[in-house]
């Protein structure tokens, strides 16, 4: 037996992967995080599985629904939203499982950044513009951040960011970037992306706190920051250009 932990994607049924799915349509046993995943995805379970929403439940509660189907021998898909390997807390499963000597894998899916990008039709990484992408957080109650892992560093770099459960502490978050990006620089609070209520907020640091207060988010949002954002400013790549030669477009000789 195998616990399978599998990405679902940012939400919507068919944006996670064949494997994913596959997984799901075979495993006699289904824990997955309610609040997040969809109920048309674990729907996929064969008939009679048994299906857990693991969001009312603890850790030790969780590792012992998965010790009572190892003891079974049947597979196990433990589903969580997004890639698990973003802020998934799978590592302390892991940890439990190594323990106990249960087996694992990880199946990826479709990060909400990546779904929130395709929403906006953008490209985060613009030549010229911005070449990076960082992803991370804020400090909340439930989670500190380590040391030297702070906006105000990751924003010195003129990086995209894409800062993860954060939405309730917006006003730090648009406070620690103002002095490095500017009050024009666009923002996108993408709330719920490919879900039916998906909502994407389009601001600048200047005012996305006033646009985001109009439309209630208080949750279940992801904030993009950065130049790219709007589009501009960009010049064309150097991969598809007639004189940029390589290995499957190899240079002609001359006539």
């Amino acid at each position: 037996m195998t616990v399978h932990f599998i990405g679902a994607g940012p939400g919507a049924p068919d944006l996670i992967t064949v494997r994913g799915l596959r997984l799901i349509e075979h495993c006699p046993v289904c824990l997955f995080a309610g609040s997040l995943v969809p109920r048309e995805i674990v729907a996929a379970a064969p008939p009679g599985a048994k299906i857990i929403d693991t969001a009312p439940l603890t850790l030790d509660e969780i590792i012992a629904e998965i010790a009572a189907a190892h003891r079974q021998g049947v597979d196990i898909a433990r589903v969580h939203s997004g890639d698990p390997s973003l802020y998934g807390a799978i590592a302390e499963q892991i940890r439990r499982l190594e323990a106990l000597g249960i087996p694992y894998d990880v199946t990826p899916g479709v990060p909400a950044f990546a779904a929130a990008a395709a929403a906006l039709r953008r490209e985060l990484t613009l030549p010229a513009v911005a070449q990076t992408v960082i992803l991370t957080r804020t400090a909340t109650r439930s989670s500190e951040m380590p040391g030297g892992e702070s906006l105000d560093r990751f924003a010195a770099t003129g990086a995209t960011l894409a800062i993860h459960l954060s939405i309730a502490n917006l006003a730090r978050v648009v406070r620690d970037l103002l002095p490095f990006y500017g009050g024009a620089c666009p923002v996108v609070v993408a709330y719920r992306v490919s879900w039916p209520d998906e909502l994407l907020i389009r601001g600048t640091l200047g005012d996305i706190r006033d646009r985001v207060k109009r439309a209630g988010i208080t949750r279940t949002a992801l904030i993009l920051v950065g130049p790219a954002l709007g589009g501009e400013g960009g010049v064309d790549s150097r991969l598809y250009a007639a004189d940029h030669h390589h290995l499957m477009r190899p240079r002609q000789p001359a006539p």
